[in-house]
């Protein structure tokens, strides 16, 4: 072979070598770039942005689909679980300290009902006194129960002279008594949640309204009580009072959840909340609470130790009809065990990937706008106040042109984009659920997208940020039970201490088959009812 030829040859090989590498430097440099958009993306979600836009792990799973996995090594932690401040030990036994002199006393004077009727027949001599500690709002006071004690009023008798046992007796009493034996009347005590316990229903819903609802762990409210109140209530004393409340509502709760499960239409959504296990020292562990309601009713919430199917497919037992949840695999999957369930999907969840690849391209502009009519649309529904059978209609007439052509372009598209882009990512999300998406057209009970359920979520992300962690895997039952009650109080604009005030006192003197008439939905129509009867009839 001629030099030249070689030289042809050799310059052949450089120029295929060239570009070949030129082809793998710029697909370095778009992976690269898409990288820096989804670790950008990232970043602005944990450390800064919106707070309410908190980072969730299905987004986080969807934005690092392909990628090579990174293991992420725990950030260090400021004390070990060893250094915490620990509960005493459940052999000790609390003592019980005296309540403060300088508490406001309320004294509520208990007669019994033969004493009522006829006070001229009885004689009182002496009184039970107990104390109570209430709380009224921003004020501890004693309320003081006195309780006389009655004997019948003297009435001479003839002894019966055939019956020495009670001539003995009656000789024996009226050596004491200058009379027969008395019987002592004197008033019960009203029925309360901790037998032998000194907490008011007003201080219990105080305690636990702080806990769940303002997010002062117990050992802040210990603090509180003792600085500002001058009242000792030591941490584990107030466990106990939140343990004992949560038992309690338990039947309260399973009320709601039967009712949930009747209604044909549920929304769910889980959050992971941390817990500590004694089993497993060393670490905190990841457990969820798993969340079920529907527009205008009340909030259901679960407790589980894992993300699996268990939690649900126990949960939802019985329930049939629509189950709305964002795109998280185990919905699907109970769903194919489950032709009595159609799932829906969320439009917000879609929506989202898409505002997410803005900046990455420009025709997601028009996907979230198209998105915004179909909002737009909804609103108008809400603001029209029609029932489910115009809401249906108008979806059928208005949103479903809209969607038909979002669906079009949405094809024409996902071809020509990359799928680990940003904007890939987001077509691939809502055209992989879009038969979800879109099916709430066709129900009028059914929402566009599982925000109502997110929203009744969000009191319990702020609540774990103050107190971190459950306690115990076992404890999570009693955060289930109280973030349902309250959740379903502020669903149906109820004052969550007013209410727990009012069922707290009554639940000791209820049986199980008259709970459905406390629940918060039925205790809420209830005050509306005796309102409507305490009013005036109209003079016109």
């Amino acid at each position: 072979m001629s030099m030249d030829a070689a030289a042809t040859t050799e310059s052949k090989r450089l120029r295929a070598a060239l570009g070949l590498a030129q082809e793998r430097i710029a697909s370095v440099e778009q992976e690269n770039k898409l990288l820096r958009q989804k670790i950008g993306l990232l970043i602005k979600k944990y450390f800064g942005g919106q707070k309410s836009e908190a980072i969730d792990a299905k987004q986080l799973e969807m934005l690092l689909a392909g990628l090579v996995p990174v293991v992420l090594a725990p950030a260090p932690a400021a004390a070990s679980v060893a250094s915490l401040p620990r509960l005493q030990s459940p052999r000790s036994k609390p003592v019980r300290q005296p309540l403060p002199d300088h508490l406001p006393e309320e004294r509520v004077m208990l007669i019994p009902e033969e004493v009522k009727a006829h006070p001229d027949q009885w004689k009182e001599i002496g009184q039970e006194i107990t104390e109570e500690l209430d709380w009224k709002p921003s004020q501890f006071f004693k309320r003081i129960y006195v309780r006389p004690k009655y004997v019948p009023v003297p009435v001479k008798t003839a002894p019966n002279p055939t019956d020495k046992a009670a001539e003995l007796v009656a000789q024996a009493a009226a050596a004491i008594y200058g009379q027969e034996a008395p019987a002592v009347r004197i008033a019960s005590l009203p029925s309360r949640l901790i037998e032998k316990g000194f907490p008011g229903s007003g201080l219990l819903a105080q305690v636990v309204i702080s806990k769940y609802e303002d997010h002062l762990p117990l050992y802040r409210q210990e603090k509180i009580y003792r600085q500002r109140y001058g009242v000792k209530l030591s941490r584990q004393t107030l466990a106990e009072w939140v343990e004992k409340v949560a038992f309690w509502l338990k039947p309260v709760y399973e009320q709601i959840r039967k009712s949930l499960l009747a209604g044909g239409y549920l929304q769910a959504d889980e959050t992971p909340i941390r817990y500590l296990d004694p089993d497993l020292p060393g670490k905190s562990h990841l457990g969820y609470l798993w969340t079920y309601s529907r527009p205008k009713a009340e909030v259901l919430f679960d407790w589980q130790t894992n993300r699996g199917s268990e939690g649900p497919k126990a949960m939802l037992t019985g329930f049939k009809g629509l189950l709305q949840t964002d795109g998280y695999a185990v919905y699907a999957s109970l769903a194919l065990t489950r032709p009595d369930w159609q799932m829906l999907g969320c439009m917000a969840h879609a929506r989202r990937y898409f505002h997410e690849a803005l900046k990455e391209d420009r025709r997601a502009a028009w996907v979230v706008r198209q998105m915004g009519h179909l909002y737009a649309l909804e609103k108008s529904l809400r603001k029209a106040g029609g029932g489910r059978t115009l809401r249906a209609a108008r979806r059928r007439a208005e949103a479903r042109p809209l969607l038909t052509r979002l669906e079009q372009m949405l094809r024409k598209w996902q071809p020509k984009v990359l799928p680990k882009s940003l904007f890939g990512v987001a077509i691939g999300y809502a055209l992989e659920r879009w038969t979800q998406l879109c099916r709430y057209v066709e129900h009028g009970q059914a929402e566009i997208d599982n925000n109502l359920v997110e929203n009744a979520i969000r009191p319990t992300a702020i609540g774990k940020k103050n107190f971190l962690f459950i306690g115990h895997p076992t404890a999570g039952w009693r955060s289930a039970v109280i973030y349902s009650v309250l959740g379903s109080c502020h669903r149906l604009g109820i004052d969550p201490h007013e209410y727990l005030r009012d069922v707290l006192r009554r639940l000791p003197d209820m049986k199980i088959s008259e709970v459905e008439q406390i629940t918060p939905a039925a205790w809420a129509k209830a005050r509306k009812a005796a309102a409507r009867s305490a009013r005036p009839p109209d003079s016109s």
